[in-house]
């Protein structure tokens, strides 16, 4: 088992963590005010006078301990006040291991940027006062759906080797736009890389590490809304997929084309829904099967 973290859990955020590298720096402050240059020195002081900044041993750090390089040391990293995500999760399913959640659109799964409380892990560690849950796989922010966690530090691992193993089924949702011309069912394999740009990834050639199988659920004018079985997990995988199939998810800002980012657009969600996931649970011996309960539509007008 991990050793326990030398800070708490507070309001169901655990403590940041920085390593301290080889430098010139004479205390721990000097290197936390220039590492972390857009935080005040008076902020940090403050910090440390009320016992929030630690090593990796729950030493307090005081504003004149020297430094010590290779020293781990732990904080709470606090926000402004965030904008509330206007979409509630939902709990499937809880026992002593796991814990099925049905995410909204828009909520992260973990904290990421500007979204602290406003994340899937901390909604739940503050409503369940489960310190130790971790999720056991990700779903993009924009993506709605079905997301597992796990309880248990101890059995964690036997949990995440049945997503590396590839023994979960996952299926998705998507709306795209439909002309007809594509025959499905179908699979689509491709090499996928980071691109550029830090939010995309892209195709290249090569041997392929990515497999994504589909299938036509309903179409109408311009529309249709597919089944999408991905057989590996690679970031943006569905989204890069379908739109070098010339269908680009409704609603998605990042593929073909990444849009120059704005105010949010609650009305407008990535038409992508993580609909279900099944597997054979390693602990108990039972099938387990959790489905969303959310359902995507056909816009009622075709494509212009």
């Amino acid at each position: 088992m991990p050793a326990p973290l030398p800070l708490p859990t507070r309001d169901g955020v655990g403590p940041s963590c920085v390593a301290l590298p080889p430098g010139p720096w004479p205390t721990i402050a000097e290197f936390l005010v220039q590492r972390f240059a857009a935080i005040p020195r008076a902020t940090w002081e403050a910090r440390m006078r009320s016992g929030e900044v630690v090593d990796e041993h729950g030493v307090p750090v005081t504003e004149t301990r020297p430094y010590q390089p290779r020293l781990r040391i732990y904080y709470y990293r606090s926000l402004e006040t965030e904008r509330r995500i206007p979409f509630d999760e939902v709990i499937l399913f809880q026992d002593e291991q796991l814990l099925a959640v049905d995410k909204p659109h828009f909520l992260p799964v973990t904290p990421v940027g500007k979204y602290v409380q406003e994340s899937l892990l901390v909604r739940l560690k503050r409503k369940l006062g489960l310190d130790d849950l971790a999720p056991l796989h990700r779903i993009d922010r924009e993506t709605a759906g079905v997301v597992l966690f796990s309880v248990q530090p101890a059995t964690r691992g036997i949990y995440h080797a049945l997503f590396a193993e590839r023994e979960i089924a996952k299926h998705y949702e998507a709306i795209v736009p439909w002309h007809g011309d594509l025959a499905l069912p179908a699979v689509r394999r491709s090499r996928l890389v980071d691109d550029s740009h830090f939010m995309r990834m892209r195709e290249v050639p090569g041997e392929p590490n990515s497999e994504t199988h589909l299938e036509l659920l309903e179409a109408g004018e311009g529309w249709a809304r597919l089944l999408l079985a991905p057989l590996t997990g690679r970031r943006h995988q569905l989204r890069v997929h379908c739109a070098a199939l010339g269908m680009p998810i409704c609603n998605d800002a990042i593929y073909p084309e990444l849009l120059p980012e704005g105010d949010e657009d609650f009305e407008r969600p990535l038409q992508l829904l993580a609909k279900g996931l099944a597997f054979r649970d390693p602990v108990t011996g039972i099938r387990r099967e959790f489905k969303s309960a959310r359902a995507l539509s056909l816009p009622l007008r075709p494509k212009s």
